[in-house]
């Protein structure tokens, strides 16, 4: 069988970035508390640091001027 009769095409690169952030104090107490109501609504603790990725990406996939600006950008490559 060859690559090009796979149904799945070939995944993207996978491999974790560190970001190191400041933030502050409010900002915190504010993760903290998001982190609180996560362990309560689903049973299970999460630390922040492992919450914030998919509060970014939620946040980025629902900002839709921003995912326009992207395409527009992208199809001017």
């Amino acid at each position: 069988m060859s690559v090009t009769e796979l149904k799945l095409s070939k995944l993207p690169d996978r491999t974790p970035v560190k970001v190191t952030i400041t933030v502050l104090p409010e900002l915190k107490k504010t993760l903290d508390d998001y982190a609180a109501l996560y362990a309560a609504t689903y049973g299970q603790e999460e630390s922040v640091a492992e919450l914030i990725p998919a509060i970014l990406e939620a946040f980025l996939a629902s900002d839709r001027a921003f995912a326009r600006a992207r395409r527009a950008a992208s199809a001017a490559r």
